[in-house]
């Protein structure tokens, strides 16, 4: 249940992460309060995850994928330009969460 509420609250850090760049410095009512929700329930879930998951590993996922997904939805908007090399560095970025879900499991 741990990794679940982690994987949301990661999916919750891109929204928030989104949000915040469409506020305008907090300027707009809209994006501001999905800003607002967002990071409650993504810090809420990471400090749910926290107590089953270690500290490092718990946020070090959360981070990578708001992050990834965050990047993604800039490409796919067209607020950031899409490459090869971006494409590559995210898989990777994807590919290091997989592999601390893996080794997390394994102690």
């Amino acid at each position: 249940m741990s990794w679940i509420v982690l994987i949301l609250s990661g999916i919750l850090e891109a929204v928030w992460a989104t949000a915040l760049g469409r506020t305008e410095g907090f300027t707009k009512l809209w994006p501001s309060v999905i800003f607002g929700v967002a990071l409650v329930a993504s810090m809420g879930g990471l400090a749910f995850a926290m107590r089953e998951i270690p500290t490092g590993t718990a946020y070090a996922v959360w981070v990578g994928i708001g992050a990834a997904l965050t990047i993604v939805v800039a490409m796919v908007s067209g607020t950031e330009t899409v490459s090869v090399v971006k494409v590559l560095l995210v898989l990777g970025l994807v590919g290091c969460v997989v592999g601390l879900k893996l080794v997390g499991d394994s102690h």
